[in-house]
């Protein structure tokens, strides 16, 4: 049985446009459009910066998001930054997340 693959955007790299995957994907880039995976897990690193919504399995904020997220499961880790709408059936922050917008959960 195969390990499912990590994609990665480095920092220093900046997209514009829809960003679809179905793995993993680490961003740590810069992004202006949407994340998009059915059931993928999704990695925002603490140097990214993302402007646009995110859809997937699974999301993991290290960094900034401006935008909605709607996923099964969402992180927020200590230096995350949310201004947007979070829908997810399981919503979980570290002390010092910030989240300016409203969070629909279950």
């Amino acid at each position: 049985m195969s390990t499912p693959q990590t994609n990665v955007l480095a920092a220093g790299i900046e997209i514009v446009g829809t960003i679809r995957f179905q793995n993993d994907m680490h961003i740590d880039g810069k992004i202006d459009g949407k994340i998009e995976s059915e059931s993928g897990k999704v990695t925002i690193g603490d140097k990214a910066d993302i402007k646009g919504n995110i859809k997937a399995g699974e999301v993991y904020v290290y960094g900034r998001v401006d935008g909605n997220v709607q996923s099964d499961r969402c992180h927020l880790h200590g230096k995350a930054v949310v201004n947007g709408d979070i829908t997810t059936a399981r919503l979980s922050m570290d002390e010092g997340a910030r989240l300016s917008g409203r969070a629909e959960i279950g």
